[in-house]
């Protein structure tokens, strides 16, 4: 006598043989071009390949260096040990493969290789449910739909909740809410007769078969989302490792799989829609029938929609006439589509757009057309397999139409809100070279539309670009991308749209802002001012736009690893001379990255300050200023703790005869007096060409200034401009300052030294100094360094008989009244003086009106 136990194991065995059987007999349906292959063929034929998902609590930066398969998430997510367990909610937009990877974890349990804890599955959509009417049970419903379980093995069956899951498929099809009216609605028992709502509503929020497992799919749209409780699992599609791998599953030939692959990523890999393997399926196939017909493959959207179109019309072998009326058809029916409610037509709305009278069988329609329900049916509905397809027979439609009702810009205003890419496609038509193969089939476009369309982007497009919105010169960028026409970028790309800021930018935006950089030859500056999410793939997508700028701003952005190696690849192969990565917060690692393009390249300016840099990288720095090939001036470092020891590795850089460097602003680096020696003796050898040096905000103290001082008494010493601002200098450097400035011998032309507590006696050897005729400074800045009223006397003396001092920084002292008439006089009476600066001093507003009688002074 059979055991409860055997009855079971029969009863699970069984109901996996139905449920392969079924999927066997259901792949023998036909795929076609643009709806794509159908689910149970894909597994069927052993042709799936894992759809990437986010998984559970996956963070974005786990996405994007290790996404999950969905089987592997969904493993996590409906473990053997849950607790309490929620729905699991598997999201993902239109063609990314939800059915088909559901169908994939059917047909891996029902062969034993996954979720073998379940010991029944149950699959259900939410469009099959819709028709359900009246009131069963669960144990009903469940009879219906699984014929070959009797009432006794369900019974069986049902007594073990948790060890049964069901699966929902298309939650965005479903109409009803999945929310009971109140909880005391909800039914617990399988044998209580309800509605389909009622049960469906009873199973996802636990009462009934409580502990049973939840899958639901849904596009991201759907309304119930919003309050359902669950595990949410993204679905990503396929990235382009997957893409790459369908490619070599669909192309027998290596050689050919790899070319098609590559014109893909190249022509279109950037559009979030290509991770749909629905899309992959359908550009495989015509790239198969292209490359078989040795046709040049496509390069753009519209192109790869144009030899569709082409190869769906010859399929059908209709004269010129007739395939154009059903273009134009197809055209009235993506305009309703597009503008009512639902993005589909009734069995009576369709009637009016002519269609049927061109696609007269079921097998031409469901070539061109979503059919949903029984043809003969009036709740038959139809739509468009995609809304990519839908906008383009609304475009190519507009060029067909040979009357002048509707202008270009009246189109797009009809439409706004509900198209995505028909401007895109509209400007992919207009150009003949992509036209061509449709005008073939179609007879020729209507040249006055496409003359209205030329006007209008021309109009359009100049008026973005004079704009400083970066969305939309960004737009404009996608357009003429999509034109592929050079002459018409350096008409119309003007130069003030080379200087804006391009921050944010998609991956779409990285390949269209390439491609106009590429047709210009050059760009002048190109701003990428806090671009948080610069990830290899879009540097990668950058490079012919990096190599071709003269100057780039990385200013407070984000860099991955591989992103600064493709970075460094375009330096050293391009025409970069200035390069600012202020804030950027890379580190000694990614610098050494980013120092593989920096020894051979044209860059004469680079920034790097506050960018995580310490002792640690100077190694790598130094071989890059002692390349024979570098042809680094200008050097910004300041907020990186370098310390003393990574500046004396530098000091031994800037003696070398290879090294060009001549500006270097070490502000606020960690250094003490300790550096200086090192730094001394730099400055002292022949190779050194340093003529501006900033060591601001760093402890050197009396001890290492005096070094500095003394490094810069020797002659002919090309320095010029040097920077000591807080960095606890006493009078006795001052004294030495001032010495070095009289002396002859010094080509100083910038001094600051503000923020050193020196006072009035402190200054006036600096005030002597200025005095003396062999004295060259230009520009003194000794902001808060305690002057009072008392230094006037001198200071003015020094600037009357100063033949070369132009500017002078006396800010945030204690300055008062009392010296503003000295001052106005000083400054009316130099020829050579341009500005003095007494902001933040202790005048009273009574001195305004004085102090406005001469323009040299900003207070």
């Amino acid at each position: 006598m059979a055991t409860s136990k055997d009855c079971f194991q029969t009863i699970h065995t069984m109901h996996k043989e139905a449920l392969l059987a079924h999927r066997k007999q259901k792949s023998e349906d036909t795929s076609t071009l643009l709806g794509g292959q159908l689910p149970n063929k894909v597994v069927h034929d052993n042709n799936y390949i894992p759809l990437m998902t986010t998984g559970p609590d996956v963070s974005e930066k786990q996405m994007q260096e290790k996404p999950q398969s969905f089987q592997h998430a969904i493993l996590i997510a409906l473990p053997e040990d849950r607790h309490q367990p929620k729905p699991v909610i598997v999201v993902g937009p239109a063609g990314v493969g939800r059915t088909t990877a559901l169908e994939k974890l059917i047909v891996d349990w029902a062969t034993g290789k996954h979720l073998q804890h379940f010991s029944c599955v149950f699959h259900f959509t939410f469009r099959d449910l819709n028709a359900h009417k009246g009131v069963l049970s669960l144990q009903a419903l469940l009879l219906q739909c699984y014929s070959h379980l009797s009432p006794e093995s369900l019974a069986l069956v049902l007594q073990n909740p948790k060890s049964l899951l069901f699966l929902f498929d298309g939650l965005d099809q479903y109409q009803h809410s999945l929310e009971p009216p109140t909880p005391l609605t909800l039914c617990s028992d399988p044998q209580q007769p309800a509605s389909v709502s009622m049960l469906v509503a009873s199973l996802v929020h636990g009462p009934l078969l409580k502990g049973a497992a939840i899958l639901l799919t849904s596009r991201p749209t759907a309304a119930s989302l919003e309050s359902l409780d669950g595990y949410r699992v993204e679905l990503l599609g396929f990235l382009k490792p997957q893409r790459k791998a369908y490619c070599e599953r669909f192309f027998s030939d290596p050689i050919v799989a790899s070319q098609a692959f590559e014109n893909i990523e190249r022509t279109m890999g950037f559009y979030d829609f290509c991770t749909s393997p629905r899309f992959c399926w359908m550009t495989c196939s015509i790239y198969k029938s292209l490359m078989e017909a040795g046709e040049i493959l496509p390069e753009t959207l519209t192109q790869v929609f144009v030899y569709i179109t082409v190869h769906l019309i010859r399929a059908l072998s209709l004269d010129t006439t007739n395939a154009r009326g059903l273009v134009t058809s197809l055209g009235r029916m993506a305009s309703h589509c597009c503008l009512g409610p639902d993005s589909n037509c009734s069995k009576e709305e369709m009637a009016s757009t002519d269609v049927q009278q061109f696609l007269t069988t079921p097998t031409s329609l469901k070539d061109f057309l979503h059919v949903d329900g029984d043809l003969e049916s009036d709740n038959c509905i139809f739509s468009f397999h995609t809304q990519k397809i839908q906008e383009f027979f609304l475009a190519a439609s507009f060029y067909l139409d040979e009357s002048e009702a509707v202008s270009v810009e009246e189109m797009l205003e009809n439409h706004e809100g509900c198209v995505e890419f028909l401007d895109l496609y509209l400007a992919g038509l207009c150009e003949p070279s992509q036209r061509k193969p449709l005008e073939s089939e179609l007879g020729e476009f209507n040249t006055d539309h496409i003359m209205d369309f030329s006007s209008w982007f021309k109009s359009t497009s100049r008026k973005a670009l004079e704009s400083y919105h970066t969305d939309r010169h960004l737009h404009y960028f996608h357009l003429l991308h999509q034109r592929q026409n050079e002459k018409l970028v350096k008409e119309i790309i003007i130069p003030s749209a080379r200087g804006i800021s391009y921050g944010v930018l998609g991956v779409h935006d990285c390949v269209s802002l390439s491609y106009i950089v590429t047709c210009l030859g050059e760009w002048d500056q190109l701003n990428l001012y806090s671009s948080k999410d610069l990830t290899e793939q879009k540097a990668n997508l950058l490079v012919p736009a990096i190599r071709l700028s003269h100057k780039i701003i990385l200013i407070q952005s984000s860099l991955s690893a591989g992103a600064l190696a493709h970075l460094a690849s375009a330096l050293s192969q391009g025409r970069t001379t200035e390069l600012d990565m202020s804030y950027n917060p890379m580190g000694d690692t990614g610098f050494k990255v980013l120092c593989t393009g920096l020894g051979d390249c044209n860059i004469q300016t680079l920034k790097l300050p506050v960018c995580g840099l310490t002792e640690a990288c100077c190694g790598d720095l130094v071989a890059v200023l002692t390349s024979e090939k570098s042809h680094l001036r200008v050097l910004e470092l300041r907020g990186n703790p370098f310390h003393d020891h990574g500046l004396r590795k530098l000091s031994h850089a800037l003696g070398s005869p290879h090294c060009k460097l001549q500006e270097l602003q070490l502000f606020d680096n960690e250094l003490t007096a300790a550096c200086c020696a090192g730094v001394a003796e730099a400055l002292q050898s022949e190779g050194c060409r340093l003529t501006e040096l900033d060591l601001s905000v760093n402890a050197l103290g009396q001890e290492g200034a005096l070094q500095l001082c003394k490094a810069l008494n020797k002659s002919g010493h090309p320095l010029e401009t040097l920077r000591l601002v807080r960095c606890d200098l006493t009078p006795l450097v001052f004294k030495e300052l001032g010495i070095l400035l009289s002396s002859g011998t010094s080509g100083l032309r910038t001094l600051s030294v503000g923020l050193n507590k020196i006072g009035d006696k402190g200054a006036k050897h600096l005030w002597v100094a200025l005095g003396d005729k062999r004295c060259s400074l230009e520009h003194l800045d000794v902001e808060m360094i305690q002057l009072t009223d008392a230094c006037v006397g001198d200071l003015s003396v020094a600037v009357r008989a100063s033949g070369s001092l132009k500017s002078l920084v006396l800010k945030n002292n204690h300055l008062t009244d009392t010296s503003v008439p000295a001052l106005v006089q000083v400054m009316q009476d130099s020829r050579t003086m341009h500005e003095m600066n007494l902001q933040y001093n202790d005048f009273s507003e009574d001195m305004f009106e004085m102090m406005d009688q001469c323009a040299k002074i900003k207070y």
